[in-house]
């Protein structure tokens, strides 16, 4: 929201506080001072969109630790510094305030204060995924030296730097894959292969018996582990030689200033066994904490909360909440009227996370995601008359978790893709105009995808947009650090299939987080609640997140909600 915008909205709200029919049955003077007040003083209501950013209207509290709003960056599509249609470094750097402008005094930024990058090493395919030379950027994104700059520009914002690292397999042109190959097909039949000649014989996994997943070198007789993908051949990571190397990467890129890792494919380093994973998981984590001790690791385990959690023993600070996530997700699955307890199954997963991961581990940081390159676009879950309402309530649910929250670049805005993978990642939608310098063209094998809602350039100007809804979600996040950090407590009693409410404490302070996840109002009935010590008739009110005209009404201890809302308390 452009501080022009809000000031324009701020007068709108005077004048309607004057008046009647002005969205709601509004108080009189509604400023930021009666906003303040306790909610003791009666009925906040009006234009959704105005009070949302009045109400949010606070100073920023943004600590600086690894519980952070993190942005998913698909290079390739972000944007395009040298008009070749692919995006690179530079346009990264160019896009940078988009992301997070450093100033938290302007709200002209999304407020992500990390950035994901997805892989952007040397490689032979658009989404670079088998990686070449751990060593190097790709030369479509740019130079080593682009990205020192990257890392400058970034921390320069308060913005951490997470890679993508690729750690199951590499590229079939890696050099020590090409080297292993070169010795094999060298060797006479029937001859054994001999690390003593050629180390790198023992970085994969090769065997002289044809099985699954298992490709033949040339016309040998030897045969490579390939699970992905035939050129995607897999790393032994049993071997000491291959983890020293992983060693020497990981120190390489952090002494370039990178703040953490995000694991690829981890439950594949081997296919089936949790507890060598987990091994390997714990070796590289202690590994890589010895050379920077608050490197942030994520890692990748595609499965829900259940088979995940045990994941944890390898002391890794995160891996990602799938269970929330697709249009499977506790979150879609709610906001379609398909969980068995409505509104309260969000309430109810989310403790039953928690509580699972303890079992394993209680020095943890979930990781709650949306969507992301491998997934549907969200904007896609959902359809009929409350299609919007849902994309934006959906997001309030991801980035109001605890943990290190992440969004996949374009979400903000409600972005289309589903189908092949090429079809999630096609190019940021900065504008309507496609042909505008900068836009990128996005993955060649992409079908042609019709967006449902607006561009950039249109959404930045709507304050009612869900680009603009999802600024003011992070920017709860960055006003009260109990919401990323907090101890969730989940209060059954209060909820229903409509309405899910819970707490969050952190360093003695209290927020309680109030959902109306259906179209209809809700009251909620806080007699007998007490938050911060003080009872129901004088908590205050702390944010908003709202998606229609209708605003919140207080009669007495009763919290009445308008549809698809976001109330928070203190």
């Amino acid at each position: 929201m452009k501080k022009s915008l809000l000031a324009i909205l701020l007068a709108v709200g005077l004048i309607c506080g004057s008046m009647t029919g002005c969205g709601g049955s509004t108080v009189a003077g509604n400023t930021q001072n009666d906003v303040n007040t306790s909610m003791e003083s009666g009925a906040i209501s009006g234009d959704a969109d105005l009070l949302m950013y009045t109400v949010n209207d606070r100073g920023l509290n943004v600590r600086d630790d690894n519980y952070r709003t993190c942005y998913e960056v698909f290079v390739y599509s972000f944007w395009d510094s040298n008009s070749d249609g692919i995006g690179d470094l530079n346009g990264l750097i160019q896009k940078l305030d988009y992301i997070n402008d450093g100033n938290d005094e302007t709200d002209k930024d999304l407020g992500c204060n990390a950035i994901w990058l997805m892989p952007v090493m040397p490689s032979t395919t658009y989404h670079k995924y088998d990686v070449m030379d751990y060593y190097d950027i790709d030369p479509e994104y740019g130079t080593l030296d682009d990205f020192k700059r990257l890392v400058e520009e970034c921390h320069a914002r308060g913005i951490n730097v997470i890679m993508d690292l690729v750690m199951n397999h590499t590229s079939s042109r890696h050099e020590w894959f090409r080297s292993a190959c070169e010795y094999l097909d060298s060797l006479e039949p029937g001859q054994t292969p001999d690390e003593a000649v050629c180390p790198y014989v023992g970085y994969y996994n090769f065997t002289d018996k044809a099985q699954g997943n298992f490709h033949q070198v040339g016309d040998t007789e030897w045969f490579y582990e390939g699970q992905f993908w035939s050129e995607m051949p897999d790393l032994n990571l049993a071997n000491k030689n291959v983890r020293q190397e992983f060693e020497d990467i990981a120190r390489y890129w952090l002494e370039l200033g990178v703040d953490g890792f995000r694991l690829d494919a981890v439950k594949e380093f081997y296919s089936g066994s949790t507890e060598k994973n987990i091994e390997v998981l714990s070796w590289f984590n202690d590994a890589v904490k010895s050379i920077k001790a608050d490197t942030y690791l994520v890692g990748e385990v595609w499965e829900d909360y259940n088979g995940c959690s045990k994941y944890y023993e390898s002391g890794l600070d995160s891996f990602f909440d799938f269970s929330f996530a697709d249009s499977t997700g506790y979150i879609s699955k709610v906001l379609n009227g398909n969980a068995k307890s409505g509104a309260s199954t969000y309430g109810k997963a989310i403790e039953a996370v928690n509580d699972t991961i303890l079992q394993y581990t209680d020095n943890y940081i979930d990781a709650p995601f949306y969507s992301n390159h491998d997934l549907a676009r969200s904007a896609g879950y959902y359809s009929g008359e409350y299609a919007e309402e849902k994309v934006k309530m959906g997001h309030a649910m991801n980035l109001l978790m605890s943990g290190n929250a992440f969004i996949y670049y374009g979400e903000e805005l409600g972005m289309k893709g589903s189908g092949r993978d090429e079809n999630k990642r096609v190019g940021m939608y900065w504008s309507e105009n496609t042909n505008m310098v900068g836009v990128c063209a996005g993955p060649v094998d992409a079908d042609t995808v019709e967006m449902i809602y607006p561009s950039l350039e249109v959404q930045q100007e709507d304050p009612g947009s869900i680009y603009n809804y999802v600024k003011q979600a992070i920017k709860l996040r960055n006003i009260y650090p109990e919401i990323a950090r907090g101890t969730m407590t989940f209060h059954q009693e209060l909820s229903n299939d409509q309405v899910c409410v819970f707490t969050k404490e952190y360093e003695g302070s209290q927020l309680m987080i109030i959902f109306n996840l259906s179209e209809n109002e809700n009251a909620v009935d806080l007699s007998g609640i007490s938050l911060n010590g003080k009872d129901a008739g004088n908590v205050e009110e702390a944010g908003m997140l709202q998606t229609s005209g209708a605003g919140v009404r207080i009669d007495g201890s009763r919290v009445i909600m308008p549809a698809y809302s976001v109330e928070i308390i203190k």
